[in-house]
């Protein structure tokens, strides 16, 4: 058969620039491929919620693209391809995952594409980290390294607008006291269509012929599925929100789960909106005087920081950083959390942030780290499994999205390869930067007796389990000290073991 290759669109390669010709792209009058393959669904209980959005968002891009694209709904990948291509050469951009790159190397008739969507080359990356272990893996140094290769709020002669490269202390207040919400309009918010119903009937036909299980609800989807959603959800964010997202960044409020932020993850990693677009926008915003520098620069660390490092590390540190297991933790994640059943959890803040994750899945950074997280390395929960979960509950998750995050970040299982301590809280933290505390059944103040925080006892007793490790790091040796001191210390460590993995 004549004429140009096919290429084949993964269900996060949904935007235009994974379409546009280059040196390195597909030809411009391709057809295009996508397969919608069932074993995907079969293999692990994801989100309801997630399930929904990605079929939905393909099902959208199906659509716009009209009669170039040949949509195949198949047993598995392999089938879809010789279904779609028969035995004609295909192109594809590289996809984000592991998993999937072993697939599409491992076709015939397969050509790789330099992978799109990100704004850092690997070649780049690699030049800066160097071979492993040569060098500290430091965000900051990084994060430098793209703003100037981007030019990204940079005055002419090279050097940061403000003075300041990191903004971080002004971006670390609590919430306004005695607000239930931050005045401001909500996130934007699609419309469901007919794709979605579409969608929806066919999950609840495939669920109840027992062919797939899900986790959490599938209420009205929340975030964009399409490019025009998503082009409207950036206008807004950027015109309405980001001025507030800076100060306001690291702050909890239990009726308002969005705070400031964004939510704009969800398209970024279903590929309908490009990172340089998303920091230009906010570039401009601040430079016509719409947005505060605070605010436009943690927004722009977040996405050319932040999530170009996680990416990378994905890929730099190896398959073996996913065994990465430094603590020893093996607990393995109990019912109650892995079902998302936050009725059986008295705790506020976890019942709270659990409950989010159940209808929506989603929220934001600090719930994730310091909350969900928090919860699972003062008890010891095995962090591959942690990962997984992350991966399949959100609908932001992805597994180059979660490696990094869960196993360095979250749950310091690489020793500190990429963070300088581990991000272990009490309660005291929680109240500074939350209004979950007031009407909880818990006093965060509290080590003993009834009323004792639960994260305040965890972290305590995470502090006295790992106090070696700890007790030699500068960042944290200062816990060892004040827990040697502590009045009780063996009383509430007996608690901590007779509570268990029992919910909080």
């Amino acid at each position: 058969m004549s004429g140009p290759c096919p290429h084949w669109v993964f269900g996060d390669q949904l935007g235009p620039h994974f379409l546009a010709p280059g040196e390195d792209g597909p030809d411009p009058d391709a057809p295009i491929v996508m397969i919608e393959a069932r074993s995907v669904l079969r293999r692990r209980r994801f989100h309801r919620a997630k399930a929904h959005l990605v079929l939905s968002a393909m099902r959208h891009a199906a659509a716009a693209l009209g009669e170039r694209v040949r949509y195949v709904q198949a047993d598995s990948y392999r089938e879809g391809l010789a279904r779609a291509a028969g035995r004609r050469r295909v192109t594809v951009c590289h996809p984000t995952s592991r998993a999937a790159l072993r697939l599409v190397e491992g076709l015939p008739r397969v050509t790789v594409l330099p992978p799109r969507g990100f704004l850092v080359p690997f070649a780049d990356f690699r030049r800066w980290a160097g071979e492993p272990g040569e060098r500290r893996l430091l965000l900051e140094d990084f994060y430098h390294r793209v703003r100037r290769a981007e030019h990204l709020l940079l005055e002419p002669d090279g050097t940061p607008v403000g003075g300041r490269w990191n903004l971080d202390r002004d971006n670390r207040q609590p919430p306004p006291a005695g607000a239930a919400a931050l005045v401001l309009p909500p996130p934007f918010e699609p419309v469901e269509d007919e794709i979605d119903d579409r969608v929806r009937a066919d999950l609840d036909r495939w669920e109840r012929a027992g062919e797939v299980g899900f986790v959490g609800r599938d209420g009205p989807r929340r975030f964009a599925a399409t490019r025009p959603e998503a082009e409207q959800a950036l206008a807004h964010f950027v015109g309405h929100r980001l001025a507030d997202f800076g100060r306001f960044e690291d702050a909890v409020l239990h009726a308002d789960p969005w705070m400031a932020h964004s939510a704009l993850s969800v398209p970024l990693n279903l590929g309908l909106l490009d990172p340089g677009e998303c920091v230009r926008a906010a570039e401009t915003a601040y430079r016509a005087g719409r947005v505060p520098l605070n605010s436009a620069e943690g927004f722009v660390r977040q996405l050319a920081g932040w999530r170009e490092y996680v990416w990378q590390l994905y890929w730099y540190l190896g398959e073996d950083y996913r065994h990465a297991n430094r603590l020893g933790h093996r607990e393995p994640l109990p019912d109650w959390f892995r079902d998302l059943d936050a009725e059986a959890v008295g705790a506020r803040c976890l019942a709270g942030v659990l409950a989010e994750v159940r209808d929506h899945g989603w929220v934001h950074h600090i719930p994730r780290l310091m909350v969900l997280g928090n919860w699972a390395l003062q008890h010891g929960w095995e962090p591959r499994e942690l990962t997984d979960w992350f991966h399949r509950c959100f609908v932001d998750g992805y597994d180059w999205v979660m490696l990094a995050n869960v196993v360095g970040m979250s749950q310091y299982a690489d020793g500190g390869r990429i963070t300088t301590k581990p991000y272990a809280a009490g309660g005291a933290y929680l109240n500074r930067m939350s209004d979950f505390c007031r009407p909880c059944r818990y006093r965060p103040t509290e080590r003993l007796g009834p009323q004792a925080c639960p994260f305040t006892t965890g972290y305590w007793a995470f502090v006295h389990r790992h106090r070696d490790l700890l007790a030699a790091n500068h960042r944290t040796s200062r816990a060892v000290a004040g827990m040697r001191r502590l009045a009780g210390l063996p009383e509430l460590l007996d608690a901590e073991r007779a509570r268990g993995q029992t919910p909080p």
